[in-house]
């Protein structure tokens, strides 16, 4: 009897067998770049981990007043795929032009020191279309307490999904190329990431170095960075892991490195240093004008 119940479950067995090998066999193929965006995003939860505590917190300043009648551009929205359209900061050249400066805020959000900043670039640059985006959805920060607020609420998935709802507004044939402060100067860098091949030159103001070496080899620009060796987010530590890891990733990195503390480039912050700032900023648009 027992032989004749062995048969029918040896049956079930084998057509279960065969049915899991062709589900396996009918997986669609996933490539690299398919496969990178999937990955955690550990650098980027890092940094917000960090950047929602008091200790951070305690290294700015409230940001200072800024007069906003000067301000060149003017605010616009965009398509993200998640369906919820995004906001920038944008100014056109007088002629059109397939060169797009993306350019990041710092963790305070899109305020009028970084539209200034906008201006200031786009002044200096003349032929390029420059798009400030807004990564907090039109929330911003005028109290520590409430940047890491917005730090706490901010989701990596919907600021990604920004950083390629901009780059998809730049156009198929555009030169992308990405400028950031802090929280800023880490997205700048995931920009060159993002962009693949339409991405051209980025700039970080110090900002959380990548840490995942497939990520870093699939950057496929020159990178410019300036960093504070008093700063602690990121370390002079950090700073020269980043060197070695881009280094054996096999990509280009020019970085310059300061007497002056973290957020040095920004007037309202407690370690400004003008000095540094003017500094980097000449080097920045050099490095934007050569590329």
């Amino acid at each position: 009897m027992k032989k004749f119940l062995v048969i029918p479950v040896l049956i079930v067995l084998a057509l279960s067998w065969t049915g899991w090998k062709a589900k396996q066999a009918s997986r669609p193929f996933v490539n690299k770049a398919e496969i990178i965006s999937c990955m955690e995003t550990e650098t980027i939860d890092a940094y917000l981990t960090e950047a929602s505590r008091p200790a951070f917190a305690s290294m700015h300043n409230a940001p200072l007043p800024v007069s906003v009648q000067d301000l060149k551009g003017k605010m616009i929205k965009f398509d993200v795929s998640d369906g919820v359209q995004a906001n920038a900061y944008y100014l056109a050249p007088k002629n059109k032009s397939k060169k797009w400066l993306i350019v990041i805020q710092e963790w305070w959000g899109l305020n009028d020191q970084i539209k200034q900043e906008a201006d200031k670039y786009f002044s200096d640059l003349k032929d390029m279309n420059v798009l400030a985006i807004d990564m907090y959805d039109g929330k911003v920060a005028a109290t520590p307490d409430s940047a890491m607020k917005l730090t706490r609420e901010a989701k990596p998935e919907r600021m990604t999904n920004i950083i390629r709802g901009a780059i998809q507004q730049a156009g198929a044939d555009a030169s992308i190329y990405s400028v950031g402060w802090c929280f800023g100067g880490m997205w700048s860098l995931q920009t060159a990431i993002i962009g693949g091949v339409k991405a051209k030159g980025t700039i970080m103001f110090y900002g959380r170095p990548e840490t995942d070496m497939e990520k870093l080899k699939n950057i496929q620009c020159d990178i410019i960075g300036f960093f504070g060796n008093q700063d602690r987010s990121p370390s002079p530590e950090m700073v020269t892991a980043f060197e070695k890891n881009m280094e054996a990733a096999g990509e280009k990195l020019n970085t310059y490195k300061y007497d002056a503390g973290h957020g040095f480039a920004n007037p309202s912050n407690p370690k400004f240093n003008a000095d540094a700032t003017a500094d980097a900023y000449a080097k920045a648009i050099a490095f934007l004008r050569s590329h």
